[in-house]
């Protein structure tokens, strides 16, 4: 069995050490940064947790190949499961093959009537600046749904239905279903609800207007400027992901948040904040967190400094670049 190895920021020290372990356990493996070699695997491990998996597929050309993610953290994800420390631990049933591929949807973006990269969680639309407010009209399959003033509107696949779609008050969906849901948020109408949709609809974004310019999100990475129209629909090929765990669902990861949400209620902003990047972007430095929370650099120490205190997140050595400290969030029992 043939194994490539991919990650957008991984070393090639790492992927030497991946590629020792996966030749004493007999595979035959190599390291890419593109996909020249893609088509020569029988999978595919992705490096960097749920972030690098993403990454991934935003840049894939080809994706008849299963992926299976790999986390270096203790976090639960639900795209990549395996910690990497775990990862001798399955290679035998790597090798039967013991593990489930499963079909994760995806969602085809245009804007201005111009492809984008598809998208794995979700696509939002958001003004460029905060506490702006937007209006649109959300239409399905052709017929107005409603005409809005919101801070935004996000369109999730199941996967992302645990990501940001439920902090903005979305419900969660089973991995399995064949939906998307749509959520307003902070709509100034107080009867707006979230809808889920058929994944086979065409959702279009209309009518977009602010006092600023509008920006679509991609899985809450790349920003690009809309004047009008945004048309998403579900995207084919869908991302074929390696299970090697049943419980690595959105339910499983609810479940986690609950418990979490629960426990910091009483925590200062800051401290929320960080935990919430760390949740969603996965493994980060102190200049990265400084850099995505805009916070002040001693904000972030003494907020880093009172998560690490109460056992939420801890600090180990980057396996990309031994001299830097990464923060994750630990995992909850």
């Amino acid at each position: 069995m043939r194994i490539g190895i991919a990650g957008i920021q991984t070393t090639e020290l790492a992927a030497k050490s991946i590629r020792e372990t996966l030749s004493d356990a007999g595979f035959e493996s190599f390291y890419f940064r593109n996909n020249s070699k893609i088509t020569m695997a029988d999978l595919v491990i992705v490096l960097g947790g749920d972030r690098g998996v993403r990454n991934y597929f935003h840049r894939a050309l080809d994706v008849d190949t299963p992926v299976l993610g790999i986390s270096e953290s203790e976090s639960n994800g639900v795209l990549a499961q395996i910690e990497l420390k775990d990862l001798p631990s399955y290679l035998n049933r790597i090798k039967k093959q013991d593990y489930v591929i499963e079909d994760v949807p995806r969602i085809g973006v245009k804007v201005d009537g111009k492809n984008t990269y598809p998208v794995l969680n979700d696509v939002s639309v958001f003004t460029s600046k905060s506490a702006t407010l937007m209006e649109y009209i959300l239409r399905v399959n052709d017929e107005e749904v409603w005409h809005d003033s919101s801070d935004g509107v996000i369109i999730s696949t199941p996967t992302g239905s645990s990501a940001y779609s439920l902090s903005a008050g979305g419900p969660i969906i089973f991995q399995a279903s064949n939906v998307f849901g749509i959520i307003s948020v902070n709509s100034l109408d107080i009867t707006r609800r979230p809808i889920i949709v058929s994944d086979n609809s065409i959702i279009e974004i209309d009518e977009i207007s602010s006092r600023l310019h509008c920006d679509v999100v991609l899985d809450g990475i790349d920003r690009f400027k809309i004047n009008n129209k945004l048309e998403a629909t579900k995207f084919t090929p869908s991302a074929r992901i390696i299970r090697m765990k049943a419980d690595s669902t959105a339910i499983s990861a609810l479940a986690n948040k609950v418990k979490l949400a629960e426990e910091l209620l009483s925590m200062p902003p800051s401290s929320k904040l960080l935990l919430k990047i760390l949740e969603y972007e996965g493994s980060m430095t102190q200049k990265e967190l400084a850099s995505k929370t805009l916070l002040p650099g001693r904000t972030v120490r003494l907020a880093m400094k009172h998560l690490m205190d109460k056992g939420y997140i801890k600090r180990k050595v980057s396996m990309q670049d031994a001299r830097q400290k990464i923060y994750e969030i630990a995992k909850l029992d």
